[in-house]
């Protein structure tokens, strides 16, 4: 008659491990709290007071007051349905040329390590930098653009790119389509790589053409980093603030006035920062709500 197996004994770590691991991550976890967590603490509470601008200006708890006026300034909501224009606009047009870059640069092609380098130059770049090479572009005397068209004899559309109500927001959009294309096309080229050759040799096998094996082997392996990348892209489109101050400052009329530059100017113009600041939380909330919802209907897209 056999003994009965010991009881496995429970290995608990001492408590002045756990002691040390927390000391350990102290170092990495302080820039955080003090450069993330206080300012967004910092930021929502300011957007429940009156604080102004100034030295020794006493601030007061207004409660919902910097709120019911977001909700009757028609300004703010002409730069929020800008914001959200801009936002969906760069986002689609990146992925679609983005997608079509990365599915060239997937193919064995000559100087294909040369053209990939080329490809992510854009992204290399500061907003601040690319805003200014493109506001030279656009110049209505001398910029690139208009000098292309003289040559070619097109003087008729000559225009003022930038200061014109018509053409403001498309040259700007542009801009953004080329600074931000980069980032998606190299995760999308990730993302082609990741997908197994035998899959389209066994489509090809069967008789399916390129469109088909895209649509029925590509895709759906690159959907999970396309929900990724584009929802990514569009937080990253929402928040512009560089790129936009330094072409049009939010002009002409306000026709390029994206939330971001609202708030700026509300905060470091008219030194409203118990507005802004309320401003800030509204569009943070608005901008998770609204992804959710197109993350949810992605992935249950996904999974039918």
């Amino acid at each position: 008659m056999t003994a009965p197996p010991a009881p496995a004994v429970r290995r608990t770590r001492p408590r002045g491990d756990r002691t040390g691991m927390y000391l350990l991550l102290l170092p990495s976890l302080l820039p955080i709290a003090v450069l993330s967590v206080f300012p967004l603490l910092r930021g929502i509470y300011l957007g429940f007071t009156d604080a102004r601008a100034g030295r020794n200006v006493e601030v007061s708890f207004t409660g919902l007051a910097n709120y019911g006026k977001l909700l009757r300034d028609d300004l703010f909501w002409n730069s929020f349905k800008v914001g959200l224009f801009w936002a969906f606009s760069v986002t689609i047009l990146q992925f679609l040329l983005a997608l079509g870059l990365a599915l060239l640069l997937n193919e064995q092609l000559r100087f294909r390590g040369v053209a990939r380098v080329l490809s992510v130059v854009p992204w290399a770049m500061p907003p601040v930098v690319v805003g200014i090479l493109w506001k030279l572009v656009y110049h209505p005397d001398a910029g690139l653009l208009n000098e292309l068209l003289h040559r070619v004899g097109a003087d008729g559309m000559r225009h003022t790119w930038l200061g014109d109500f018509s053409t403001a927001l498309p040259a700007v959009i542009i801009v953004g389509v080329w600074a931000g294309m980069p980032q998606t096309t190299v995760v999308l080229l990730a993302g082609l790589q990741g997908v197994p050759r035998e899959l389209h040799e066994a489509a090809a096998v069967d008789g399916a053409g390129s469109w088909q094996r895209f649509r029925s082997v590509t895709l759906p392996a690159l959907t999970p980093v396309i929900v990724a990348i584009t929802s990514l892209d569009f937080i990253w489109n929402f928040n512009s603030f560089g790129l936009v101050y330094v072409l049009t400052a939010g002009g002409p009329g306000g026709r390029t006035m994206l939330p971001m530059l609202f708030a700026y100017e509300e905060a470091f113009r008219y030194g409203n920062y118990g507005y802004a600041a309320a401003l800030g939380n509204v569009m943070v909330i608005i901008i998770v709500a609204l992804l959710a919802l197109y993350l949810r209907r992605r992935l249950r897209e996904a999974n039918t």
